[in-house]
């Protein structure tokens, strides 16, 4: 089954009018982490090399490497790469553990719509629950699909970060 733009963009406003206004929440901080992730992995193709290239550079370029000084030098040059590398990724950690966190709020606004439901119609309206009940399980779905979604990608950026850092570190000797 083939949909246009026009059918697709009315499916996605239909569920997130279903979702309440906590899925929209949903949908800017799981814009947002992607994003940071995404610029990650552009980072770690382009930008990533010129700043080790460069960083090296600087290493290689001095004469002595075994004095006091030269180690702090080496390690102020692998505390600046490291930030670098590192950059973006306590804040996409942090969106991942506020994802859930906002479905939790979704599902608590849409309970309290069943029950604001539930007073005014004395309980016997399960049409009416039925939309809170919606209202209520479809942020709790977004939080977690989000959630989940970024503890892999946090994950495996890491990881790319870790290894750069450490091959970093490697790379400048202090042997000669």
């Amino acid at each position: 089954m083939v949909y246009n733009l026009d059918e697709i963009l009315e499916i996605i406003s239909r569920f997130m009018i279903q979702g309440g206004d906590v899925l929209w929440l949903i949908a800017i901080l799981t814009f947002t982490m992607w994003t940071l992730v995404f610029e990650r992995f552009w980072y770690f193709r382009s930008g990533l090399r010129k700043d080790v290239d460069k960083a090296i550079a600087v290493w290689e370029g001095r004469r002595e490497r075994k004095s006091w000084n030269a180690a702090q030098i080496r390690l102020m040059l692998i505390s600046q790469s490291t930030l670098r590398i590192r950059a973006g990724l306590p804040m996409i950690q942090t969106l991942v553990a506020i994802a859930p966190l906002l479905g939790l709020l979704g599902t608590v606004t849409g309970m309290i719509e069943v029950f604001n439901v539930m007073a005014v119609t004395g309980g016997g309206d399960a049409k009416s629950m039925a939309g809170g009940v919606s209202r209520a399980t479809i942020p709790t779905m977004a939080g977690m699909v989000a959630a989940l979604s970024g503890v892999f990608s946090n994950t495996y950026v890491t990881q790319i970060a870790n290894r750069e850092c450490k091959l970093f570190e490697d790379h400048l000797t202090t042997d000669h």
